[in-house]
């Protein structure tokens, strides 16, 4: 227990400590049990990493299972890309996948129990009736008018429901609890519909399906789960959960403990509302790297690494709260900055002429792959006459802050020589075209020998050797901290969460950089190949904090 007690704790792990102290549980078992319906986002990585941390950390296990219940919205699409989210976090399940659907038959027995203990009945009334039998918070609901049927005849009938003689919606099967409870849940809530649709694992074997606070509770039983952890919304149907397993003939009885769901500023966590973004066309997909999605993420360059390490800076805690986006950012960048090898990447190019340096000469300049780590080695980079440096990094006129390039005066091209800009071309609008400059031969890899200092630094490319290639700059997808509470969430989208440079130059080496290799761009940002284009393209992970643009704000 010493690795354990050294961990970060939580009242979730307190928990499981007094269970294992007190003898009630031998060992854990978890289960991460997603419905198939869409692919994870950042809160559901959250809880794969408590879920399958706590099996780790406790030597216990830990279950996938898809909670398959709703055919209607789910695919073997989503089934496959789940996993492979769950695998990418690092993480591995005990056992074969299960499937919600592989106790069907199960399920119904234990429905059929019910039934004949007196504790379920099929209901008739129109979900209008239904709505309005329900009742009010201030108010009691009333009975449906066969909640007195015998258990014979809802036998029967329920029978007819799974031979597919009902129609869809004409009834549904019903837990016979209180009509009165304050707790809406317990209202006699339906634990059967029939759905004639077809299941992706089931094919058409069944036209009635059960319901999800019917059906996850008698999973987790059936698995021999110790702890059913999830989100603060279940709270209330963990009364529904022990009222079913208390009913059925099922010695394990899994204890449902409830944690704060992850709210994260600029995003939305409904998979309804996702679905909707990539329906209506206001992204590319469900990976597309503006999403708040484990593949969206990992389409944009984060690493698993840096996302687990989010989930462990927000903790887990019963308090709902909104966490800033930048403390996802600060993972990312903390992590890449430690590990991706720099590169050199000009996002918008101006041509710099260097008028003393041979016109037929191409330099190869050994340049380190990282500052701070030599055991990445360096590259060889080639230099040329004629070089590409972002237009941003000169003006012909600036005051003393300004530490780039400016007319008539010097700064350091990174790994090569100092260059002084001495004129400018301009098109018929006055904008500069072309830079001309001087160099210093004697100034690469050192300080001019006469003293003079030189304190800008800009990066650069050659303009015969580089490599031409598309730029993807990727801002949040809404304007609002908050988008879900919006009337109409699509309103705060935000039109330039995507800006695609189709001319940047790039350093000929990240012709080489395999999909998804992460890179600092030097003095621009991190950014990743990405992984679904033909061509080369590189997507924006997040930027550098960048101390120039604060002072000019200011």
């Amino acid at each position: 227990m010493a690795e354990i007690e050294n961990r970060p704790s939580n009242f979730i792990r307190t928990r499981i400590n007094d269970d294992l102290a007190s003898g009630k549980h031998a060992s854990t078992h978890t289960r991460f049990p997603p419905e198939p319906n869409g692919f994870l986002h950042i809160g559901h990585a959250k809880s794969i990493c408590l879920n399958f941390g706590i099996a780790q950390d406790y030597s216990g296990k830990c279950n996938l299972r898809f909670d398959d219940t709703n055919p209607e919205k789910e695919d073997i699409n989503y089934v496959h890309s789940i996993q492979e989210d769950v695998k990418w976090l690092g993480f591995t399940w005990d056992g074969e996948i299960n499937y919600s659907s592989n106790y069907f038959d199960a399920l119904y027995g234990y429905a059929v129990e019910l039934i004949e203990k007196g504790l379920a009945y099929v209901c008739f009334l129109s979900p209008e009736q239904a709505r309005e039998y329900r009742g009010t918070l201030k108010e009691a609901g009333k009975n449906s008018p066969t909640r007195d049927t015998s258990p014979q005849e809802n036998l029967a009938l329920f029978e007819k429901m799974r031979a597919g003689e009902f129609k869809e919606g004409e009834c549904v099967l019903r837990a016979k609890i209180d009509m009165a409870s304050s707790f809406m849940v317990l209202r006699d809530p339906i634990i059967y519909r029939v759905r004639f649709a077809h299941h992706h694992q089931t094919a058409d074997k069944w036209c009635i399906y059960p319901m999800y606070d019917f059906t996850h509770c008698i999973s987790d039983a059936l698995e021999g789960i110790t702890h059913s952890l999830c989100t603060l919304e279940f709270q209330d149907n963990r009364r529904l959960y022990d009222w079913v397993l208390d009913n059925i003939s099922l010695e394990c009885h899994p204890q449902q403990i409830e944690f704060s769901r992850l709210n994260l500023e600029y995003t939305i966590m409904s998979k309804r509302k996702l679905n909707d973004l990539v329906v209506n066309g206001h992204v590319e997909g469900w990976d597309d790297p503006r999403m708040p999605t484990i593949a969206g993420l990992r389409r944009r360059g984060y690493t698993a690494g840096s996302i687990r390490e989010f989930c462990t800076r927000i903790g887990v805690t019963k308090q709902e709260n909104m966490v800033e986006m930048g403390m996802l950012e600060a993972c990312i960048r903390e992590d890449l900055n430690e590990n991706a090898p720099r590169a050199m990447a000009v996002l918008d190019p101006i041509k710099v002429v260097i008028e003393n340096y041979a016109s037929d000469t191409v330099e190869t300049l050994s340049v380190a792959n990282h500052p701070n780590n030599e055991e990445m080695g360096r590259r060889d980079v080639p230099f040329t006459r004629e070089i590409y440096i972002e237009r941003e990094d000169f003006r012909e006129e600036a005051n003393n802050k300004f530490k780039r390039l400016v007319l008539d005066k010097e700064v350091r091209l990174r790994g090569a020589y100092v260059i002084k800009a001495e004129r400018v071309e301009k098109n018929e609008n006055g904008e500069v075209t072309t830079i001309f400059c001087s160099y210093d031969p004697e100034t690469l890899g050192k300080n001019p020998s006469d003293g003079r200092k030189v304190k800008g630094v800009i990066h650069w490319v050659s303009a015969s050797e580089a490599l031409t290639a598309e730029v993807r700059l990727y801002d949040r997808l809404f304007n609002v901290p908050n988008p879900a509470a919006a009337e109409d969430f699509a309103t705060t989208l935000n039109p330039d969460s995507l800006i695609v440079l189709p001319n940047a130059k790039l350093e000929p080496s990240l012709a080489n950089a395999e999909p998804a290799q992460g890179f600092q761009f030097e003095r621009t940002g991190y950014f990743s190949r990405d992984t679904k284009s033909k061509s080369i393209v590189f997507n924006q992970t997040v930027g550098l904090r960048d101390s120039w643009t604060k002072t000019e704000q200011k």
